[in-house]
């Protein structure tokens, strides 16, 4: 956990809502707890920590897909672009805009460090289906988060 906690954490945001991610990151450990005296030595742990990272993360969404949304008034506080644990809530939203496939690759390739093989293993298709959907999502990303007014230059 103390290895790896901090880039499933990161996955988990990237895929799901802040509130979503957090439960998600618990629920990896968890089962990552039970699971681990099945894993081979010279397993990839990081690679497995974000396959159950991933598969909580589609638990949660199917979840929520079965639960009513509530449209209430959003509080005032939420103009502000950045959260109070310094993420540029533009990209946030930017990034939870791509769709899945791209979303989860950029992700798993970016945030988590992965392998294209080994976000093609979690996501399914082939490396090369998995750095296209990443470079399109990275594409989206720079046209989106710099089209947003949020651009001074750097990139997302």
């Amino acid at each position: 956990m103390a290895a790896h906690g901090a880039t499933v954490l990161r996955v988990c945001r990237a895929v799901l809502s802040p509130v979503e991610a957090d439960d998600a990151w618990s629920e990896t450990f968890l089962s990552a707890l039970k699971a681990y005296p099945q894993l081979p030595a010279d397993a990839n742990i990081e690679a497995w920590l974000v396959t159950i990272a991933h598969r909580k993360a589609i638990d949660v969404t199917r979840a929520a897909a079965r639960q009513a949304a509530h449209t209430g008034d959003l509080p005032a506080n939420l103009a502000s672009t950045h959260s109070t644990d310094g993420r540029d809530l533009d990209l946030a939203a930017a990034l939870a805009q791509l769709p899945a496939k791209q979303k989860q690759a950029v992700a798993y390739h970016y945030l988590a460090g992965l392998s294209y093989a080994d976000v093609a293993a979690i996501i399914g298709g082939s490396a090369d289906s998995a750095r296209r959907a990443a470079a399109d999502g990275i594409a989206t990303l720079r046209r989106t988060y710099r089209t947003g007014g949020v651009s001074k230059g750097e990139n997302p």
